[in-house]
């Protein structure tokens, strides 16, 4: 076997090592899919633990029923379009200042900053939690935003990113007259754009998703977003979880993200590779 069949050979395999690790991981998504159009009347089992023999859409309608996904829809959008906002303008400006600037104490206050990316956002959940309640913010969207208006990652990411574009054009934006703010405008954010972008998909998807957090702080349909008001139907009652209606449910809740994903997949992998991150 010659150098050129050996690399078409590898070349096949690593694809089926892929096509099948995608498939793993797309199982759980299709097995959710498929529950969720189970009968209702139709215990799961090993024999249907996939297929029903008697699928229906009846699950969809009935979750949309019993639980206000519109409301829940409306608050998990405000809260993370929100969040993106404050944590955009956030990183811009902490990243340039510490990309463009010295001044005393700076290695440590970054130090710190980044120290933030070792600890798991559930060890702070108790001085969040105290920060909250003593603000009189308790079960509003304002307490499920406000801890994330700041990124460690984000201006950690800025940072790196800021760092490589040339001084030289920021000296000739100043003797231009420009101040720091049309320095910034101008000259750090345009090359800084698929940076951002990735950032902003990384928050949209995290934030969409989290759980423990928005649970803790809201106590409301006025206030739930989607991964909290998923919880409504696994408490039925008695009869504890219907895991076809469950699974309609998580449906409902994910499936924006797919489908965005499925549209804007060319962008998504683009926006992390030109951004520099692995």
């Amino acid at each position: 076997m010659n150098k050129r069949h050996l690399n078409s050979a590898l070349n096949s395999f690593g694809l089926f090592v892929l096509g099948a690790v995608a498939l793993l991981w797309t199982m759980p998504i299709l097995w959710a899919i498929a529950v969720s159009f189970h009968s209702p009347n139709e215990p799961l089992s090993a024999a249907n633990l996939w297929w029903s023999s008697q699928p229906t859409p009846s699950n969809y309608a009935q979750a949309l029923q019993i639980a206000p996904f519109g409301q829940y829809y409306l608050n998990t959008i405000i809260i993370v379009l929100g969040i993106l906002a404050f944590q955009l303008v956030t990183i811009c400006l902490a990243g340039y200042a510490f990309a463009r600037y010295r001044f005393r104490g700076q290695n440590i206050l970054f130090f710190l900053i980044i120290l933030q990316l070792m600890l798991p956002s559930s060890a702070l959940v108790v001085p969040n939690y105290a920060t909250i309640r003593s603000l009189g913010l308790f079960d509003t969207l304002l307490a499920v935003m406000l801890p994330f208006f700041g990124s460690a990652f984000g201006t950690f990411l800025m940072r790196q990113t800021f760092k490589t574009v040339p001084r030289e054009l920021d000296d000739a934006a100043r003797v231009d007259g420009a101040n720091w703010l049309q320095s910034l405008w101008n000259v750090y954010i345009p090359p800084a754009r698929p940076a951002l972008i990735a950032f902003a998909l990384s928050s949209i998807s995290f934030h969409w998703n989290d759980f423990l957090w928005p649970l803790i702080v809201t106590n409301s349909t006025a206030s739930r977003p989607l991964t909290v008001g998923l919880a409504v139907l696994t408490q039925l009652g008695e009869i504890g979880a219907q895991w076809p209606l469950v699974m309609a449910g998580t449906i409902i809740v994910v499936g924006p993200l797919l489908v965005l994903f499925l549209i804007f997949q060319r962008q998504f992998i683009d926006s992390f590779l030109h951004s520099g991150l692995k």
